[in-house]
């Protein structure tokens, strides 16, 4: 009995994982108004290692369609301004000597659409995590009743899991709708 409880929670444990995964990788989906996330992905070479641009210059949101990034040394200015074009987000970068200046272009209808393939891509992911976890929960439960465990409790836990995997799942529906009505809205 407790090995199948231990199973239960720890499918519920990866499958939360799987939803933490997904709402971090929407958060560097832009929708419109800039957000220093949206420069998440990008990474420098500093110093011969690959550094998150957060951790060499100050990333800040001036206003709604502006990015402004002043890193901690002036010498960092040319490998950042170049990181952010070899990202390919989408941002033409400019440098004035002290800081980097990112206007965020208003999202085209294209562009758009272009965003929410990459939502549903992402929600897919997340889909294969919630099923991945269900898979390895129903052997481990196969396990136990070849060791002799109740067929009844493998039964009820199987539903159980089965439960879990519809509930997220569902919320990974939701998720994907509030994020293509955000992106979707001008």
């Amino acid at each position: 009995m407790e090995e199948i409880e231990f199973i239960l929670d720890s499918t519920k444990e990866s499958m939360v994982g799987s939803i933490a995964h997904l709402e971090k990788e929407f958060l560097n989906i832009r929708a419109g108004k800039a957000s220093p996330q949206m420069l998440g992905s990008v990474f420098v070479d500093y110093y011969g290692a690959q550094t998150p641009l957060s951790q060499i210059a100050n990333v800040n949101v001036p206003d709604a369609r502006t990015i402004t990034v002043q890193p901690y040394e002036k010498s960092m200015l040319h490998p950042i301004e170049k990181a952010i074009m070899i990202a390919n987000i989408g941002f033409n970068p400019m440098n004035n000597g002290d800081v980097i200046i990112i206007n965020v272009p208003a999202l085209t209808e294209e562009r758009r659409r272009d965003l929410v393939k990459q939502a549903k891509a992402e929600s897919e992911d997340a889909k294969i995590g919630i099923r991945n976890a269900r898979k390895d929960a129903n052997t481990e439960i196969k396990k136990l009743e070849k060791e002799g465990t109740s067929e009844d409790l493998c039964k009820n836990a199987e539903d159980e899991v089965q439960k879990l995997t519809d509930s997220f799942i569902r919320k990974i529906d939701e998720h994907l709708a509030n994020k293509e009505a955000e992106i979707m809205k001008v």
